[in-house]
């Protein structure tokens, strides 16, 4: 068993709790000689420690894991890929720098980041005529990603507030349009009227909720528990949304949107309940989404939230992209990188799902850093319900790592310990690892390309080796 040396995120976590060194070891009782030793990494943590601060704090022990960093590694390496490429700091220093010092891997992405927004806005200025500093433009929508992105997809407050209104209002399965529609009328005033031209509508003067009649109930259902978190949890919406953006800006209400269809999952889907019930079946998805009568996305969605301290559920990555690769929803409890660059892996069995629109795919993949991941996939198709007007599809992905993969239905049958076995994918193929990928679309970021007229590779784009010169 390897040794856990861990005590940068040690000492995160003692002054996120403003503990000093004494105090924090009284409580998991050691001296606090040691607990410096083990801040200082000159002692691994030992399992009882690690048993201690579970307890006593909440965490998952993979907090305090090598693979806690592999996310941050990843963001590393994409914002700071032409250093690497250059050879000025190595993948090596990224690793270390992550482990050891993650808040100021957390300084520099967002100094990264600045530097990216600062080079759109000379893009824009220069008329798209700045080629040395080619960038595209990050939406507010991106934005958004990243908020729930930073918070490993998890609101523990506005979930716990959910839980207890969904226990005041009873609602169960079969029964939520009830609650919800009581709730709305004698609480808020709210009545509920048929509309077919927009998917919902909510006028506030007149206090009604406008429903488009082609809504499946599980659809109604998640409409009228958004617009519900908007009127009860107003203020905590707009706290929340404005510890990252401007009040009032457009990143700001869009975050409050966003903030408020957490608490409506969250509210349909209460957390103990549900978290049981996935856990009984093993988080077969068909049967979840039967047995809350809800569509497949919002189960994949909560699935993917389920981690609260001390009743965590599998972490899972969820993903919604289309044929051509766009990322619509991205959401991550684990270390699973979604590249920011543009364009996923095609060998991802995200885009196999099109290939069989309603059947669950199923997938082992490895990273280029080792690390493996079980994958589900399936097709949807949404119409507007009326003959010939357009849909649209998407995929939906939702994955763990292997570590978990025995917990879920979809791992029976499956060789979890072959790691041979495994698809190698990548975080897109601008700045992917796997230069001998036959389905590599551009070159590798950095890499000097092996031409040759004289003779022909089935890897698309060969490179020569780091020694040629």
């Amino acid at each position: 068993m390897s040794k856990t040396y861990a005590g940068a995120r040690l000492r995160r976590l003692r002054e996120e709790r403003r503990l000093s060194q004494a105090e924090l070891a009284r409580i998991l009782a050691i001296s606090p000689s040691y607990l410096n030793q083990m801040e200082h990494d000159s002692r691994p943590l030992t399992v009882p420690v690690l048993l201690r601060l579970t307890e006593a704090f909440g965490v998952d022990p993979g907090f305090f894991s090598a693979r806690d960093t592999s996310r941050l590694v990843a963001d590393l390496r994409e914002t700071l890929a032409d250093e690497v490429a250059a050879a000025r700091v190595s993948p090596s220093d990224l690793s270390e720098l992550a482990s050891r010092l993650p808040a100021v891997a957390g300084v520099l992405l967002d100094l990264g980041r600045r530097n990216q927004t600062l080079a759109e806005r000379l893009a824009e200025a220069t008329d798209g005529r700045d080629h040395d500093h080619p960038a595209a433009p990050r939406s507010p929508h991106e934005e958004i990603r990243e908020f729930f992105y930073r918070r490993q997809n998890y609101l523990h407050d506005l979930d716990l507030a959910a839980e207890n209104l969904a226990d005041e209002m009873d609602i169960r399965p079969g029964e939520v349009l009830r609650a919800l529609s009581a709730r709305l009328a004698e609480r808020h005033g709210v009545r509920l009227a048929a509309d077919s031209d927009r998917l919902h509508h909510y006028d506030a003067t007149a206090r009604v909720l406008h429903l488009s009649n082609r809504l499946r109930p599980g659809q109604q259902a998640f409409r009228m528990a958004t617009q519900l978190a908007l009127l009860e949890y107003a203020e905590e919406l707009s706290a929340l949304a404005a510890e990252d953006y401007e009040k009032g800006s457009t990143t700001w209400s869009l975050a409050r949107i966003g903030i408020a269809n957490y608490v409506a999952a969250a509210l349909i889907l209460p957390y103990r309940a549900f978290h049981a019930a996935a856990e009984e079946v093993r988080y077969d998805l068909e049967r979840l989404t039967d047995r809350f009568g809800l569509g497949y996305e919002t189960v994949c969605h909560r699935l993917s939230t389920l981690q609260r301290p001390r009743l965590r559920g599998v972490p899972f990555s969820f993903v919604r992209v289309d044929r051509a690769g766009n990322m619509s929803k991205r959401q991550s409890a684990t270390g699973f990188h979604f590249s920011r660059a543009g364009g996923t892996c095609p060998l991802w069995n995200v885009y196999e799902a099109f290939t069989a629109p309603g059947r669950i795919h199923v997938q082992i993949a490895a990273m280029p850093d080792g690390q493996r991941y079980l994958w589900t996939a399936r097709a949807l198709t949404r119409h507007r319900g009326g003959w010939g007007e357009p849909g649209k599809t998407f995929a939906i992905g939702l994955g763990c790592e292997i570590r978990h993969a025995s917990r879920l239905v979809y791992s029976d049958g499956l060789d979890l310990a072959n790691a041979s076995a495994a698809t190698p994918i990548g975080m897109g193929c601008r700045i992917c690892e796997r230069l001998d990928c036959p389905q590599r679309a551009v070159p590798p970021l950095g890499r000097p390309l092996a031409i040759d007229e004289n003779s022909s590779t089935f890897v698309p784009y060969p490179v020569r080796d780091r020694t040629d010169r």
